[in-house]
């Protein structure tokens, strides 16, 4: 019976938490036994404890030294269950109650209320006898009073802190009041110091009333500056001197006096001594670190403010706050560097000086060490401090809100200001609690500083049962894993924002204008109509709303931006429009605030192209495209035809799914147009795309229009289409036709009944894939006998037509022919045909000589009226014809016999004839340079105006808006200009050499 009951109640104590049951058995008998009081009562908080053995072996040291001080606890069941929840969650407080047990009296209460700053001052105050500033007693054991009075404190706010059963929801009163305590501390050690160093005391130098008439004050920084303490962490302080009384006092008399009192008051602290030392005081963030004066009057902090200080130093003095001493200098100097360090952000390189340190801090954690941090690791706390410091000195320059020293509050003010975004505000703020929760009790544990996440299973447990945020150790590691990912995610894309730098960046005079400054700012930098854009400025950043709010910010960087671009007062109406477009949208203005590039982006886009601003009005969400790269490049032309298919699936009628492949058509060549204006795309996959997607165009509309046009009892018929040209040769460009050709074939049709519905559907596809916002224009103008042919022929027709009436120009034409949509078995017949005709055996002298005329005839009679011919990118000398004539004409000749020349592509069949030896390299070289180039320009001009040109402007500010878009540097107008026509005096050189030669 006697072994069942002891089963028994091991059994409740490893239910209570106990992991060494016998021990944890005997230790209750005698605890039990040493108080006269029942073993169940003494054991029933045990289960509140994180660690009940450790709660029991620090009741049990207590109890064998003096039962007394239990006693009273024990007979208080509240009392009692507080004792054991504190040290349950903290050897060190059990170290430190087997030193002192009568403070466990001092616990009463604790777990209701904090301390509050004053309570916390005249408690330590008291517990060193200070009057007027000077300690009753400079002794050691003045400093042990205090460490000791210092130490019940932090045990009232630490059982408090455990109190709670959501204790990261009280982590900012907490943290306050731990800073609070360090202040307190530092107060009442300075009062020990006044006393020391004052005649009589133990290190006695100065009469007492020099020492009163010293000004000395503490500045709190990092984390005591801020009120956002651990429990056990280095306090930063930088000490400032100054003098009550300058005929009692000199200035540099004051600087040794109050450098001989912060010595001794940071020993008080910091020193060893029969009780331990509280925290270290690290002085080491003063003007030159550790090699520079311990204490500086206010004059020379401020002189060294001004000319030597570094960036980081300015980050540390954000938290800036007076502590201890005489608070009237504390306040002075805090009002001096203040100023100093939101202008800091204005520095060359800021914003990379605070991210370059950042990362050092990550470098130099030790390896075995860095999955362990959760202080200073990926994903840590210092991920979240550095990405809110450094969002506040960037944009705390002009906007006094977000001037805020601690890490929570400055986080409200940044998502109340717009600067991040709710969502990432909120998982930081979350995050950071949990973070500080995990690394305070890792702290209360042995009272010691650590930023390391233990490894032993048993620490792991205890950690989350004291943290109240898992049942099991392995749980845990997998919440801060969660943690320091989504930490980690927020850091990386805030942290690192392009908005920022940019920001930092501003000229100083472009922050904050008057009307009449900003007219004349914006006239400066480029806008043609100051009065115009403050109106869209105005409308854009005028109101209340969180919209109005971010835009206020994003503005003076997207300015500028807009300001570096072509047009940046079509830039500017063209964001307005979108904006508009976009209304309250969380997701765009989310976007251009926190993602890695999409604003700058976005200007670029929108001043350089009248073409990409008109077609981003109608599609609003191509705005998204900005954010990642991967979505500015081409899509596949399979995944367009599933599209399309789908397109014709969904639709019945077809003006439906001929709408909704113009839709398609306007978004793929808007993202082509995107992709190319910001150098993502060269001009080959420029030209691929837009066949690709004119290609797929052609093919829904074509089976749209069949369904409606072809009963089912005619459907033997076949149709198909023929890209001829630059849309055959896969060259368009933005702006170019889409020439073509149409074929048919009855199979068993009756011919006119085939004729009538070949008809039918070229007029068709030619009305439903007409576009008034992005025109496609189906250009057949090439098929046999040009515009007096008919529209549409047989294939039997077409080679009636070739064998008797063929002209040299259309077996030339045929060169680029390219079956594209409709029957494949058509398309592979027509091929055939077209081969014979291309590819003649041995070319005809006679119709080489008409190609010849004609090339002649065509730069004399086609050119615009008025147009310098040296300017005309398609017909003028060197440009685009003339490279195509000329290899078109090479092809005529060897192709039969080199099928390496059997391409409808102009760059693949100039690479055959360098390889055949049919033309020199240096001479295909400036072939092709004269063509990429001229192609460039050409589809630079349709980007640019929103209008179709071949004519290379003469208009400076127009070239250099080419220039930009083909990635020149600014004002290179003259440049571009000097490259285009030399390229093409080059190539026609060899044009004229090898064509009329």
């Amino acid at each position: 019976m006697a072994s069942t009951e002891r089963t028994t109640g091991l059994t409740d104590l490893a239910r209570a938490g106990f992991s060494e049951l016998a021990q944890a058995d005997a230790g209750l008998t005698e605890l039990a036994e040493t108080l006269g009081r029942a073993r169940a009562d003494i054991g029933a908080p045990a289960s509140r404890a994180a660690d009940p053995d450790a709660a029991l072996h620090a009741l049990l040291r207590v109890a064998r030294r003096d039962s007394e001080a239990l006693r009273g606890a024990a007979a208080d069941e509240r009392r009692w269950s507080d004792l054991w929840l504190l040290l349950g969650a903290s050897r060190g407080f059990g170290e430190f109650y087997a030193r002192h047990p009568g403070e466990i009296a001092a616990l009463d209460g604790g777990a209701v209320r904090l301390p509050t700053d004053a309570e916390l001052t005249d408690t330590l105050l008291n517990a060193v006898g200070a009057e007027a500033g000077f300690a009753d007693d400079g002794s050691e054991q003045a400093w042990v009073r205090l460490r000791v009075a210092y130490r019940t404190q932090v045990a009232r706010i630490a059982l408090f802190d455990l109190s709670h059963t959501a204790p990261e929801s009280v982590l900012e009163a907490v943290a306050a009041a731990l800073a609070d305590a360090a202040g307190a501390a530092l107060e009442a050690s300075l009062c020990i110091a006044r006393t020391r160093i004052s005649t009589g005391g133990p290190a006695g130098q100065f009469s007492r009333e020099q020492v009163d008439a010293t000004q000395l004050a503490i500045i709190g920084m990092g984390k005591c500056g801020a009120r956002e303490l651990n429990y056990v962490s280095d306090v930063d302080v930088i000490f400032v001197a100054g003098t009550d009384d300058e005929s009692l006092v000199s200035e540099s008399r004051a600087v040794d006096i109050g450098t001989r009192l912060a010595v001794q008051t940071m020993r008080g602290i910091s020193g060893v001594e029969v009780e331990p030392p509280l925290w270290e005081v690290d002085p080491n963030l003063r003007p030159e670190g550790k090699q520079g004066a311990l204490v500086r009057t206010l004059d020379s902090h401020v002189a060294y403010y001004e000319r030597w200080a570094k960036s980081w130093e300015f980050q540390a003095l954000l938290k800036a706050r007076p502590i201890a001493g005489n608070p009237s200098l504390g306040e002075a100097y805090v009002a001096e560097v203040q100023p100093r360090v939101w202008a800091s952000a204005a520095r060359e390189n800021f914003v990379d000086s605070v991210q370059r340190m950042r990362e050092r801090v990550t470098y130099h954690i030790p390896p075995d060490e860095v999955s362990q941090q959760i202080k200073l690791g990926p994903g840590g706390i210092r991920d979240v401090e550095f990405t809110v410091q450094l969002l506040q000195l960037v944009h705390g320059l002009s906007d006094e809100a977000i001037r805020q020293r601690g890490t929570l509050p400055a986080i409200d003010a940044l998502v109340a200001e717009g600067y991040i975004g709710r969502a990432d505000a909120a998982a930081f703020a979350r995050d950071y609690r949990l973070l500080r929760l995990m690394e305070h009790r890792l702290q209360l544990r042995r009272l010691s500083r650590t930023h390391l996440m233990p490894t032993d299973p048993d620490e792991l447990r205890v950690l989350a049962r004291a943290t109240g945020l898992a049942d099991t150790g392995a749980a845990l590691l997998d919440q801060w894993e969660t943690i320091k990912r989504e930490v980690r995610d927020i850091h990386v894309r805030l942290f690192y924002r392009p908005l920022l730098s940019a920001v930092a960046a501003l000229p100083a005079e472009e922050r904050s204008l008057s009307e009449d400054q900003a007219h004349d700012r914006l006239a400066a930098i480029g806008f043609s109509d100051p009065p115009g854009a403050l109106r869209h400025i105005r409308a854009l950043t005028t109101g209340l709303s969180r919209k109005a709010t971010i835009q206020r910010h994003l503005m003076p960087v997207m300015i500028r931006w807009f300001a570096d671009g072509v047009d940046p007062d079509y830039g500017l109406i063209s964001f307005r429009r979108l904006s508009e477009r976009l209304g309250d949208t969380p997701w765009f203005l989310r976007m251009l605030r926190d993602s890695t590039g999409a604003a700058e982006r976005l200007t670029r886009v929108l001043s350089g192209s009248r073409y990409v601003g008109e077609l981003v009005e109608w599609i609003p969400e191509s705005a998204a495209w900005l954010d990642d790269e991967d979505h500015l490049r081409p899509r596949s032309g399979l995944a367009l035809q599933e599209e399309a298919r789908a397109i014709q699936t969904r639709h019945s009628s077809i003006e439906d799914a001929a709408r909704a492949v113009r839709a398609l058509r306007r978004r793929e060549v808007l993202r082509t147009a995107m992709g190319g204006i910001l150098g993502i795309l060269s001009i080959a996959e420029i030209a691929d795309a837009l066949t690709t997607i004119t290609e797929v165009t052609i093919q829904a509309t074509l089976r749209a229009v069949r369904r409606e046009v072809v009963p089912p009892e005619d459907d033997a018929l076949d149709f198909s289409v023929i890209a001829m040209g630059r849309f055959g040769g896969a060259e368009l460009g933005f702006g170019s036709d889409a020439d073509v050709l149409y074929v048919y074939r009855a199979n068993g049709v009756e011919e006119s009944r085939a004729a009538q519905l070949a008809n039918a559907l070229v007029a068709g596809l030619r009305q439903h894939s007409e576009d008034q916002r992005l025109p496609l224009d189906l250009d057949a103008d090439l098929r046999p006998e040009g515009r007096n042919g008919p529209i549409v022929r047989s294939l039997d027709a077409y080679a009636a037509y070739y064998r008797r009436w063929s002209l040299s120009w259309e077996a030339q034409a045929l060169l680029r022919s390219r079956g594209v949509a409709g029957s494949v078995k058509l398309i592979g017949a027509f091929t055939d045909l077209a081969d014979s005709v291309r590819y003649p055996v041995s070319a005809d002298a006679a119709g080489l000589r008409e190609i010849k005329r004609i090339k002649a005839r065509v730069e004399n009679e086609r050119l615009p009226q008025g147009v310098d011919p040296a300017r005309h990118l398609k017909l003028g000398p060197g440009s685009l014809s003339d490279v195509e004539w000329l290899v078109q004409l090479l092809q005529l000749q060897h192709a039969h016999a080199i099928p390496e020349l059997r391409t409808t592509s102009t760059l693949r069949a100039l690479d055959a004839l360098a390889t055949h030896s049919l033309l020199p390299s240096s001479a295909v070289e400036r072939l092709r340079q004269a063509w990429v180039l001229a192609s460039r320009l050409r589809s630079a001009n349709t980007l640019l105006s929103g209008q179709t040109s071949d004519v290379l402007p003469a208009d400076r500010r127009k070239l250099d808006g080419l220039a930009r878009l083909l990635e020149y540097p600014p004002h290179s107008a003259s440049q571009v200009e000097e490259d285009y026509l030399g390229a093409t005096r080059r190539a026609r050189r060899v044009f004229e050499k090898y064509f009329y030669g």
